[in-house]
């Protein structure tokens, strides 16, 4: 009876010991995605985000797409419904899941082996039994769990960069969708006022008052109208459409209507002289590149500590027989590092690490260039669009006000006046494309403090997966 509880004693301690090392380690993706919420509220200005873990849409979902749409769409409206509605990024929600599952696979113990064995000799019938445990993968869980852990908070940094990029592309989406929009009512005006003089030269020259070279002048300012008015309605068609996209509408939502004019072009830009120091402190992909070092670097530890010993594994016996007493003992299997010694294994493990801290490098001088490139656009962006506002819509205004007076006065023609019409539209429309050019390089500006502007950038330079330590 002693010996009984001795042993059920002893194996309640071995229990408890490998619940400990196993930890308590749960899924738990709402915590993955509360990070991403944490890290990509600044840029997207939500307070939640949303993600679609049934395969029908949720009906408050349905409910907030609808009354976003019923009024004309407002810039944070679009990014509140496109981090709603998104399908793109819905699946990319979906690597916090993986990522959280291989997270706590991987502080899972590994599993025991038991087999049985039935050998007769004779009237004499002997059973084998054993149990194993690959003691390797226990001794190395709490490295294994480092690296897991750090491969979840990489793929938080990720989605959390794809969160910020698509906010960003959808006010990008945004802005230029207002202004085609926009574009697209100044060149009705250019076609009204060049049909209008075209069909005045046609009857003037009719009664012979306008000569053959002014009628096809004319001809050829209206044939050009009607041509800049087509391209201007395909792009109207084309920004809405991947305003669409980025939203994830279809049918009758797809018919939403948007405000008639772009924001005004702030008085003054932003002076930020510290910035390249603000986005190193806050860049995701220069973290992620730091990250990937750190992870590499616990498997290249990984990989020392289970050079020569790649596999062991314990193992309790208990054969019993119908002649003979029960034997019990253990056994221990170890691998015999005779043909492999794990130095190809190490130096790859070496080559690897290397390799990300250049990468780490390459990613950090990267992003200081970035970040000092965009806020070069953004400036030059705003000195361009106000020396449109300040200087060259003013004098345009008053061009056409003189011109007026002129017509009053009988002193210049209707043609004259058309043609100056013309013209003062066509300034208006540039400084429009200088206005959407503005607002474009401020949302980039802004994604560009926590990631590249285009995914084809971060891919450049994308961290090396750590590999397995102990395979061959």
């Amino acid at each position: 009876m002693n010996k009984t509880n001795t042993a059920l004693a002893r194996l309640g301690s071995t229990g408890v010991l490998l619940l400990t090392l196993a930890g308590c380690a749960g899924l738990a993706p709402q915590s993955s995605l509360e990070q991403v919420q944490q890290q990509s509220a600044e840029l997207t200005g939500q307070d939640s985000l949303h993600w679609a873990t049934e395969q029908d849409q949720p009906p408050v979902v349905r409910e907030r797409i609808a009354e976003l749409l019923a009024e004309p769409l407002a810039l944070e409206s679009a990014v509140e419904i496109a981090l709603m509605n998104n399908p793109g990024l819905q699946a990319r929600l979906f690597d916090l899941g993986i990522a959280d599952a291989q997270r706590v696979q991987a502080s899972r113990l590994p599993n025991p082996g038991f087999s049985i064995g039935r050998m007769t000799r004779g009237s004499e019938v002997e059973w084998e039994r054993g149990l194993h445990l690959n003691l390797g993968s226990l001794i190395a869980l709490p490295l294994t769990r480092r690296i897991a852990d750090g491969q979840n908070a990489q793929v938080q940094r990720e989605v959390s960069l794809s969160v910020m990029r698509l906010a960003t592309d959808t006010r990008i989406a945004w802005y230029r969708a207002v202004a085609a929009q926009q574009s697209l009512a100044y060149s009705e005006q250019v076609l009204q006022a060049a049909d209008a003089g075209a069909e005045m030269a046609h009857r003037m020259a009719a009664v012979g008052n306008y000569s053959a070279l002014q009628k096809a002048r004319e001809q050829s300012f209206y044939a050009e109208a009607a041509l800049s008015h087509l391209q201007a309605r395909q792009e109207q068609v084309a920004s809405h459409e991947r305003l669409v996209r980025l939203l994830g509408l279809w049918g009758e939502q797809t018919n939403f209507t948007l405000p008639e004019r772009l924001p005004d072009v702030p008085a003054e830009p932003l002076d930020q002289p510290d910035i390249e120091q603000q986005a190193m402190a806050s860049r995701l992909d220069v973290q992620a590149a730091q990250q990937g070092a750190e992870r590499l670097a616990t498997n290249l530890k990984l990989g020392k500590a289970t050079r020569f010993i790649n596999v062991l594994e314990l193992g309790i016996s208990n054969n019993s027989s119908n002649e003979e007493p029960v034997q019990r003992g253990y056994e221990i299997t170890v691998e015999l590092p005779l043909f492999d010694w794990s130095g190809a294994r190490m130096a790859g493990n070496e080559a690897r690490y290397m390799q990300q801290l250049q990468r780490t490098a390459e990613v950090a001088i990267n992003a200081r260039s970035q970040v000092r490139e965009s806020y070069q656009a953004y400036r030059t962006a705003w000195d361009v669009a106000a020396h449109y506002r300040d200087e060259i819509v003013p004098l345009r205004k008053r061009i056409s006000e003189e011109n007026m007076l002129l017509y009053n006065g009988m002193f210049i023609g209707v043609f004259e006046l058309l043609a100056d019409a013309r013209e003062q539209i066509s300034t208006v429309n540039r400084y429009l494309q200088a206005q959407s050019d503005f607002w474009v390089a401020q949302s980039e500006l802004d994604l560009v403090r926590f990631g590249p502007v285009t995914p084809s950038e971060a891919n450049s330079a994308s961290t090396t997966p750590a590999s397995p330590a102990g395979g061959h």
